[in-house]
């Protein structure tokens, strides 16, 4: 069902979930829906064009993430299976070693869910706790890491607070404790606003999503180290190494290259345009609202990225009147998800259920303008003040909140 919008304008400031494709990525995909139709593992010529496309686009995306080699690069349908052949796949390439694994409380459910099914096998995983900003030190992965510890698997960032963490510190301490020890990062969030250097980060698996970075939904792709194993989720077929079987989407894996390609050309400006725009409107806020609390790590964070939480009223009304004003974002409240549970996010940075509701990000992308940042810096305050007119709770709540925070 179509709602028309009361605002002046649209604005879609929820690009932590999703952006568009590209134009010039919609470009470079088109010719193999039709033309370039071929199958990569036939022998003949149409098989060859596609192959050699999905070559191509390796290379872009090994150049952007800085790998060894572009046949590290193994193609997915998305960041989700990506991280869960890295978390099921090594782990059981490496059962022999051990049955332990490290992670954090703040990881994306498609790391979370795979643990939990390995927890159920008899693996036992050990969950660090992040600080209030999201922040995990590397002497609590030193102390976690053991000899039977086969697999560490920490974000690089988290696409609900923002919070960047310092991997290659984080790597260094989980290998100085066990140098057999394969680390993991989940750089879906990453890629495409901020710079991804596997050499330097010194990580040995790291899993990549296109529909994040202005190219399609349904590709992805997991990185590993050359030496590294992993078993495959998928049998049946070559592709990939063999550690992905199935026809390779190529139209897809070209759009990936492309939007790889497209970063590159992009990512500066991106960076310093969208922590402008993320900047001004942060400001804004805080000029014009009372009872704001902004979460993840103020200055180590993704620059598109502004999370906050706003206190006395729900986060599910926020959103629905913002959307009706033409402001298009997200909350990390539960109560406008499908999951009828608080944000496992938020709780593990402590911040309690009932305040947890009024949470809201907003995520800057490439076709954001200042005129879009100056429309949601007046819309997003009425909003806000026309809700709390409303709301049946008070700033003694918000006090006792602070007190206990205290």
């Amino acid at each position: 069902m179509f709602i028309k919008k009361l605002g002046k304008r649209v604005v879609y400031l929820d690009h932590i979930a999703t952006t568009p494709v590209a134009q010039e990525v919609l470009d470079a995909m088109l010719p193999y829906f039709r033309e370039h139709f071929g199958n990569p593992t036939s022998l003949h010529s149409f098989g060859q064009v596609a192959k050699k496309a999905i070559n191509e686009a390796r290379e872009k995306i090994a150049s952007l993430i800085r790998a060894n080699s572009p046949e590290e690069i193994i193609f997915t349908s998305g960041g989700i299976e990506a991280n869960n052949l890295a978390i099921k796949g090594i782990a059981k390439a490496y059962e022999k070693r051990g049955r332990h694994i490290v992670s954090t409380e703040i990881e994306h459910h498609s790391i979370l869910h795979p643990l939990k099914s390995l927890e159920r096998e008899g693996w036992e995983v050990t969950y660090l706790k992040p600080d209030h900003y999201g922040i995990i030190h590397p002497d609590q992965v030193r102390e976690a890491v053991r000899e039977d510890t086969v697999l560490v698997s920490i974000g690089h960032s988290n696409r609900e607070i923002g919070t960047i963490q310092n991997i290659k510190e984080l790597v260094k301490a989980a290998k100085e404790k066990n140098p057999r020890v394969v680390f993991h990062t989940d750089a879906c969030p990453t890629l495409g606003h901020y710079p991804v250097d596997l050499k330097d980060w010194g990580v040995d698996c790291a899993s990549f999503t296109a529909h994040l970075m202005y190219g399609p939904k349904g590709v992805g792709a997991l990185w590993t180290r050359k030496g590294v194993k992993v078993r495959p989720l998928i049998e049946g077929g070559t592709q990939e190494r063999g550690v992905r079987a199935g026809t390779e989407n190529v139209p897809g894996i070209v759009g990936f290259g492309a939007a790889a390609e497209l970063t590159q050309k992009e990512l500066e400006d991106r960076m310093t345009r969208l922590s402008y725009y993320r900047n001004k409107l942060k400001k804004a806020i805080e000029e014009k609202l009372d009872y704001v609390e902004f979460t993840g790590h103020p200055t180590q964070r993704l620059p598109h990225h502004l999370s906050l939480i706003v206190h006395l009223i729900e986060g599910e009304a926020m959103l629905l009147r913002l959307d009706l004003m033409g402001v298009e974002t997200a909350s990390g409240s539960a109560c406008v998800s499908l999951a009828l549970k608080q944000s496992h996010v938020l709780f593990a940075i402590g911040v309690p259920k009932e305040v947890a509701n009024g949470s809201l990000v907003f995520s800057f992308g490439r076709d954001n303008t200042e005129e879009d940042v100056d429309y949601v810096a007046e819309e997003f305050p009425k909003t806000v003040k026309l809700l709390r007119e409303l709301s049946p709770f008070n700033p003694e709540n918000w006090e006792q909140y602070v007190k206990g925070k205290k």
